[in-house]
């Protein structure tokens, strides 16, 4: 009876390995893989982790970042501005004497002329024989003056023997005079003529360039014609630069500037001549007048823009990927003596391809994140590798 009780045993573990439902068979397996899975992933955490200075707790890998010290550099503060290009002293040409019929048209718009060259001449047959006319007047006037000059000497001589007065001699002298008046009469006359003639032809008041004609031959003129040439004096040109108020504070006559006209790629070298006194109360801006000389390219009536040197100043340079902006404004991200991420709010001043100044906000001696300072946040723990702004 000792030898039965263990086969009954064995018996009975058959039995219920027998009574195991197929269903829970299948979980098994699943349930084993599972908890393999979870001692891998605790592995690999564990990899990650370092143990602290005390022993126990794990911290996270420190990121690294480029920080850069762009120290202080001289930067020209440049304001820009838009507008329309123009001679800078125009000169509307029309018609100074009584006018007539336009014979002749003598240049075109682009042709550089010199003071007083004719531009238009207009008929003048009747004016030409007015003249001759009063020409002819001043022989008769001379002839009546030699007559009573040869009849004064004949009386004079006879006064000696008795023949003539005093009185006759005096009536003979008024005779003379009044003759040699008419005679300068007659001269002013024709020189009045030969004046009114002359101003017939339409001439250029200055040297320069004709911008614009409008006249042609045949056509009938006189003084209410209005402007028949324009023209630019001395071919020099300039910009109506449209400047804010706050910017136009900072201009002088005499600061340089670049002007660049729409449509071209060329650049120009101009300098400002005038800034206006006053404001437009409507677009709250002012007008800078900047001269600049002749160039085929610059055209009166264009639009052009320009960059007005407005003085200079010490500031910081960045380049563009340190300076990052929300709704706040602008800032840059600073490493501190902890090696900890700070916000800095900062003013932008001029950018250029130097890079970007700031007009406040740093001294230019901190530790500014260079790049990915949009995937930090601040008080974040950094490892810094500076790196010397060029």
């Amino acid at each position: 009876m000792n030898y039965e009780t263990p086969l009954a045993s064995e018996d009975a573990a058959l039995v219920d390995d027998a009574s195991i439902q197929p269903g829970r068979r299948r979980w098994l397996p699943i349930a084993a893989g599972a908890a393999i899975v979870l001692v891998v992933l605790a592995l690999w955490l564990s990899m990650r982790e370092k143990p602290a200075a005390g022993g126990d707790a794990p911290v996270q890998t420190i990121p690294a970042v480029t920080v850069i010290s762009p120290g202080s550099s001289a930067v020209a503060r440049t304001v820009n501005a838009t507008g329309s290009l123009a001679a800078r002293v125009e000169m509307p040409v029309g018609v100074v004497g009584e006018g007539g019929e336009v014979r002749q048209v003598l240049v075109q718009p682009g042709d550089w002329v010199r003071a007083g060259q004719t531009l238009a001449v207009i008929e003048r047959s009747v004016q030409t024989e007015q003249a001759r006319s009063l020409a002819a007047q001043i022989e008769v006037a001379r002839a009546d003056a030699k007559l009573a000059q040869a009849q004064l000497d004949r009386a004079k001589a006879l006064v000696a023997r008795g023949f003539i007065s005093q009185a006759d001699i005096d009536q003979r002298t008024a005779t003379r005079d009044a003759a040699q008046a008419r005679v300068n009469v007659a001269v002013a006359q024709l020189a009045e003529q030969r004046a009114r003639n002359g101003r017939l032809d339409i001439r250029a008041p200055a040297a320069g360039l004709v911008l614009t004609r409008g006249v042609e031959p045949g056509q009938i003129v006189g003084a209410g014609s209005g402007v028949l040439f324009r023209m630019a004096k001395g071919g020099e040109m300039e910009m109506l630069a449209q400047v804010s108020e706050d910017d136009l504070a900072t201009l002088r006559p005499g600061n340089s500037a670049m002007v660049k006209p729409v449509g071209g790629s060329e650049q120009f070298a101009g300098r400002v001549w005038q800034v206006s006194p006053v404001i437009d109360p409507q677009t709250r801006q002012g007008i800078a007048r900047i001269a600049v000389s002749y160039n085929a390219a610059i055209r009166p009536g264009g639009f052009a823009s320009a960059a007005i040197v407005s003085g200079s100043g010490q500031s910081a340079v960045l380049p563009e990927s340190a300076v990052q902006s929300d709704d706040k404004g602008n800032y840059v991200y600073i490493v501190d003596g902890k090696n900890q991420v700070e916000r800095r709010d900062i003013a932008v001043g001029q950018v250029s391809d130097a890079g970007v100044s700031v007009k406040s906000g740093l001294t230019g001696n901190e530790r500014i994140v260079e790049t990915a300072g949009a995937f930090l946040t601040p008080g974040q723990k950094v490892k810094p590798e500076f790196r010397k702004a060029q």
